[in-house]
C-alpha cells in the first residue's frame, strides 16, 4: 500500500491531537489544547490533562474527518501513540484508538512519539526527502533528547536526554521565578527580545571536560534552573530590581547554547551532516536562529517541520505509521498500553507475527 490514509492519535500530554494523512500528504491536523486548564497550576497536572483528552476525544476525531473530507470507513488504518508521555493521557488515547480500530475494523499501529515527532519532517511537501543517517534534537515541555536516525522505521539511535528537567520545563520554572505567565517557553522569549543575553553568565550543564567524557550528548537543566533562583535572590535581597528581561535573556542563551554545541557535536563526531530540530521548544526564536547560523558555519544542514507540526499533534503519529505501513511492517495486535517511558527505540509496539 503506496498512500495509506491513516487517521493518528496523539494524547502524550496536554494536547489532543488528531491527524490524517494519505502516504506523505497531510489531510488535516486538529489539535485541542488543555493548557488554560493548567495555567493556574503553573504546570501540566496530568489528572486535568486526562479528563481533557476524555472530553475532547470525539469533536477532535469529527474536525479532522470533516476537514480531510474522509469517512471513517475510508481509512486504511488507526495509529496512535503508546508512550512515552504521562501514562493517564497516554491511557485515554490508546483506549480510543483501540475503540476505533475495532469498530470499523481498520488494523492499528502502535507508535513511539518521539519519533512521531521525527516523521513530522516528511509531511514538508515543498522540502526534499529526509535523507540518511540524520541527528535529530527533540526538544519539549517532556523531553529533551538527541537521537540518531539510521532509518525511520527500523533504526533510531538514543544518543543522550536530559538528566533531570526538559528544557521546556525549566523554561516554565524559570518563567515562575520572573513572575512571568505559564506556559514559560513564548513568555521567556518575548521578555528576552529587549534584553541582553551576554549580561550574566549562566552555567552550561554538563558542559565541563569532566562531564563530556560520560555525558557527552546528555543534558542537564536543573543547575541552571537553581542559578537563575539564587541570582534573582540575590537581587531582591540587595533591594535592587530584577533585570527581567536580561534574565530571561541570559537563561534563555543558556539553554540554547548547550542544545546546539551538543547536537552539532553529535553530528561532528558522527559525520552526520544533517540536524532535525523537533518539539514545541523549536518555537524559540533564538534556539532557532543559533541552530540555523551555527550548523551552517559547521557545514551542516538544518531541517525544521512547519511549527503547527513542531508541537504534539496527531498528523506525525500518522504519518509514522504510514511509513511503517509502506515499509510492509504488519499492524500491532491489541496487546499493548499505555508506556510512560517507552524507549525511543521501540518504534512500533506490538507488531503482529506471521501466521
Amino acid at each position: 500500500m503506496s498512500e495509506p490514509l491513516v487517521l493518528g492519535i496523539e494524547t502524550s500530554c496536554d494536547e489532543t491531537g488528531i491527524g490524517i494523512v494519505r502516504g506523505r500528504t497531510l489531510l488535516s491536523n486538529t489539535i485541542a489544547s488543555s493548557m488554560d486548564e493548567h495555567a493556574r497550576f503553573g504546570g501540566v497536572v496530568p489528572e486535568v490533562a486526562a479528563r481533557a483528552h476524555l472530553e475532547a476525544m470525539q469533536p477532535a476525531i469529527d474536525a479532522a474527518l470533516a476537514e480531510a473530507g474522509v469517512r471513517l470507513d475510508d481509512l486504511d488504518a488507526v495509529a496512535v501513540t503508546s508512550g512515552p508521555g504521562l501514562a493517564g493521557a497516554l491511557m485515554v488515547g490508546v483506549g480510543a484508538a483501540k475503540g476505533l480500530a475495532v469498530a470499523i475494523d481498520k488494523p492499528l499501529y502502535a507508535v513511539n512519539h518521539l519519533v512521531g515527532h521525527i516523521a513530522a519532517d516528511i509531511l514538508t511537501a515543498d522540502s526534499a526527502p529526509l535523507e540518511y543517517p540524520t541527528i535529530a534534537l527533540l526538544v519539549s515541555g517532556g523531553h529533551t533528547s538527541l537521537l540518531h536516525v539510521r532509518d525511520l522505521t527500523t533504526d533510531v539511535e538514543l544518543l543522550g536526554e536530559t538528566m533531570d528537567d526538559a528544557a521546556g520545563e525549566a523554561f516554565d520554572k524559570v518563567a515562575r521565578l520572573l513572575s512571568l505567565p505559564y506556559p514559560g517557553g513564548p513568555e521567556i522569549d518575548r521578555a528576552a527580545a529587549d534584553g541582553d543575553p551576554n549580561a550574566i553568565r549562566f552555567p552550561r550543564g554538563l558542559s565541563r571536560a569532566s562531564d563530556l567524557a560520560k555525558h557527552r550528548y546528555d543534558f542537564s537543566f536543573s543547575g541552571l534552573k537553581t542559578a537563575v533562583a539564587r541570582w534573582v535572590e540575590r537581587c531582591e535581597a540587595d533591594g535592587a530590581e530584577v533585570p527581567v528581561a536580561d534574565v530571561a535573556a541570559s537563561f534563555r542563551e543558556a539553554v540554547v547554547d548547550v542544545l546546539v554545541t551538543k547536537a552539532l557535536a553529535a553530528c561532528a563526531d558522527l559525520g552526520v551532516p544533517r540536524l532535525l530540530l523537533g518539539g514545541g521548544v523549536i518555537a524559540n526564536r533564538r534556539l532557532r536562529e543559533v541552530a540555523l547560523r551555527r550548523a551552517d558555519e559547521a557545514g551542516v544542514t538544518v531541517r525544521i517541520p512547519p511549527l503547527s507540526l513542531c508541537t504534539d499533534n496527531g498528523a506525525m503519529i500518522a504519518a509514522l505509521a504510514a511509513e511503517l505501513i509502506s515499509s510492509g511492517r504488519r499492524p500491532s495486535t491489541l496487546a499493548f498500553g499505555a508506556d510512560s517511558t517507552l524507549p525511543v527505540t521501540e518504534i512500533q509496539i506490538a507488531e503482529a507475527v506471521p501466521a
